[in-house]
């Protein structure tokens, strides 16, 4: 059986492939991955931390980007989360976002493993990343990874009446605003009174 062979794409010849198709793409170092699209919850959760943020930053040296914005992680793979922070001015025609500082990932069922194992390594593996904030859609809850310097993660998980502190941006913002509007019913079940 033959099996064509193909040679590894660039960044470079991936950022030009990937403009020119309809469907969304992660770079894995060597080709493209495709995205899956998320639920009307993960849009909603997208859209509150990107309007927290933005909001509390407001026209200081920091800024919040939503999930196109790439940024680079180890073997020169493009990952674009779902939020990213970075305070280091940078030119808009740009693909990737540099020295990241904060980044947010809303898991899902089908990403929930990359989430949790691959990115957890592959953002401690980026030395501008001081927190990683897994934020959960099926209920009100934020995993969220800091550290100092080179040292590992550690953890902290975070629910309703919490507030999500990013001492790095010098913002606060409580839990259920990340939230705001989220349905949390059970697919096909009816919510009754009680």
């Amino acid at each position: 059986m033959n099996i064509a062979h193909r040679e590894p794409m660039t960044q470079e010849e991936f950022f030009d492939w990937a403009g020119a198709q309809e469907g969304r793409y992660e770079f894995d170092g060597f080709q493209p991955v495709a995205m899956v699209g998320g639920t009307g919850n993960h849009a909603r959760i997208i859209r509150n931390i990107n309007f927290q943020l933005t909001g509390r930053l407001g026209d200081g040296p920091c800024e919040a980007l939503a999930s196109d914005a790439g940024i680079q992680t180890v073997g020169n793979r493009i990952r674009y989360p779902d939020g990213v922070v970075t305070c280091k001015p940078f030119d808009g025609t740009r693909h990737i976002v540099p020295e990241p500082v904060i980044v947010f990932e809303v898991v899902s069922a089908s990403s929930a493993r990359d989430d949790r194992n691959g990115k957890l390594r592959e953002y401690h593996a980026v030395p501008s990343i001081r927190r990683y904030v897994l934020v959960e859609q099926s209920v009100m809850v934020l995993t969220v990874f800091s550290r100092q310097g080179a040292q590992p993660w550690s953890a902290v998980s975070l629910g309703e009446g919490d507030t999500l502190v990013l001492p790095e941006i010098g913002v606060e913002i409580p839990v259920s605003d990340i939230y705001r509007r989220v349905d949390f019913a059970e697919p096909g079940v009816e919510q009754g009174d009680g």
